[in-house]
């Protein structure tokens, strides 16, 4: 593999590994809020390139109606999913909400599958896509720059929002201590609720970001979704900036080895750098080992 090969799949690579991150970040915001993760996450990723394309380009929508539409769905989609598959078992201590959320990603792909058909759609070509510039020999269209910005301006912004903003540390209160939170008045529920339509809308930016690099299908969400909660355990989960670099990490090293290998190889060395790196790194690249009170 020349050098001009490596660059090319290493910046496509990095596109790619800002949406398993951002992805990752809604794993992060459940898991920090709640001690729960949502595994419909991939669902919702789908469900965002879905109704992107039907909005924008089957219906014709000017893209300011379509793009907001779509992530108030897939917000609305999440919170639907606490509220049904996450909250009911939670308070009884059960961690049946991991099947009740697998259940649920599966019952909206099979909806998809039936009103959208089985057949993947791609997007048309649009300006982002079509206009670009050269660095050193290499072609890197407007999309590729802009995915990892939003990437990381998303991660920027979340930050922000939770350090500033009074939602934002009424979140913070519930993950330190629901108890302390409600006597402050707090609506937890309310608060874990919001986290989760939090993740659908990072879920459905990356889907909408992604849908004009791969066909647009009803299956499309499962593999991402395993790739960012695999990125997100990789990141370290308690970690959001941990959970964004392992996503663009991954998403590099999976596209140098479809460059170098062949996609037949993609998923099994991919997957194998993760085992590695956590046998390595129990707790993640960038997690820390939870202290334990005696």
């Amino acid at each position: 593999m020349d050098l001009n090969t490596f660059l090319s799949a290493a910046v496509a690579g990095v596109g790619l590994g800002s949406m398993y991150g951002l992805t990752a970040l809604g794993f992060f915001v459940t898991y920090a809020v709640s001690g729960t993760v949502n595994f419909a996450q991939g669902s919702t990723l789908m469900l965002g390139a879905v109704l992107a394309f039907t909005f924008g380009v089957k219906l014709g929508w000017p893209l300011w109606v379509a793009a907001p539409l779509s992530l108030v769905v897939c917000a609305a989609w999440s919170a639907l999913v606490e509220a049904v598959g996450v909250r009911p078992f939670a308070r009884r201590g059960s961690e049946s909400w991991l099947l009740a959320t697998v259940a649920l990603g599966l019952i909206l792909e099979n909806v998809v599958l039936f009103a959208f058909g089985k057949d993947p759609r791609g997007m048309p070509a649009s300006v982002f896509t079509s206009t670009g510039f050269e660095v050193a020999g290499l072609r890197v269209t407007l999309l590729q720059v802009a995915i990892p910005l939003t990437g990381f301006g998303i991660a920027v912004a979340l930050n922000a929002f939770v350090g500033r903003s009074a939602a934002g540390k009424a979140m913070l209160a519930v993950a330190q201590n629901r108890d302390a939170a409600r006597l402050m008045g707090i609506n937890v529920s309310f608060v874990v609720s919001a986290a989760f339509a939090l993740s659908g809308v990072f879920a459905g930016v990356a889907g909408m970001l992604i849908a004009p690099l791969y066909t647009v299908s009803a299956g499309m969400g499962t593999l991402f979704g395993i790739k960012a909660y695999a990125a997100a355990i990789l990141g370290g989960l308690g970690n959001p900036w941990g959970v964004m670099l392992a996503g663009v990490m991954l998403g590099a090293a999976e596209s140098v080895i479809t460059a170098g290998f062949g996609s037949t190889w993609t998923q099994m060395l991919s997957f194998a750098l993760v085992i590695v790196a956590l046998a390595w790194r129990p707790h993640g690249l960038f997690g820390r080992a939870a202290v334990k009170k005696v």
